[in-house]
């Protein structure tokens, strides 16, 4: 299963880089899992301006063919997002609308951080956003609360209940991927 690990924030200072890592690093200890991180930041994406609805997949701008690829090559995602102003950050909304079928029948766990809520109020948020876009949010992800206190030396460093939730996460993605691979047309 090829898995994108999206960083959703695209701010100065922003901690998503070094949870992903974290992630990607965890994952790629799972033989049934290809993870690759696609970072936000790298698409520089614009406020949406498509001209035709991303229903149809009729891109006509560069930066929404290359995300559109990227998205497209992969079976399942774990976003990394925090909260802002208990919502996910505008940059991962806008990256969501860019697409369409590309997000289709894909499952999708959320790694959220933030302060004392861990980001729960924007996961809750983004699954609403991706039912909308055909992509499958699972129940099962992942809550870092005051984030900050776990970046130890410019790492991310999960405590015991974190990796246990990345490792069921990933199972589940695998086990939805492979349900949801027959819906799924490329």
């Amino acid at each position: 299963m090829k898995l994108g690990i999206i960083i959703a924030s695209t701010r100065p200072g922003r901690t998503g880089p070094k949870v992903a890592q974290w992630l990607f690093d965890a994952v790629s200890a799972h033989q049934a899992v290809e993870p690759e991180i696609l970072d936000l930041l790298d698409f520089d994406l614009p406020l949406f301006d498509e001209p035709k609805h991303p229903r149809l997949g009729n891109y006509a701008h560069a930066h929404t063919l290359r995300w559109a690829e990227a998205v497209g090559r992969n079976d399942a995602f774990v976003v990394v997002t925090p909260e802002y102003n208990h919502m996910p950050p505008s940059s991962l909304v806008n990256a969501v609308t860019f697409l369409g079928p590309e997000w289709g029948f894909k499952p999708v766990a959320i790694a959220s951080y933030g302060g004392v809520s861990g980001g729960l109020r924007a996961a809750q948020q983004l699954k609403l956003l991706l039912l909308a876009v055909k992509a499958v949010p699972i129940s099962e992800g992942l809550i870092i609360p005051t984030v900050a206190k776990q970046v130890v030396e410019g790492a991310f460093v999960p405590n015991e209940l974190q990796i246990e939730s990345a490792d069921t996460s990933v199972a589940a993605l695998v086990k939805w991927n492979t349900a949801l691979a027959q819906l799924r047309t490329r």
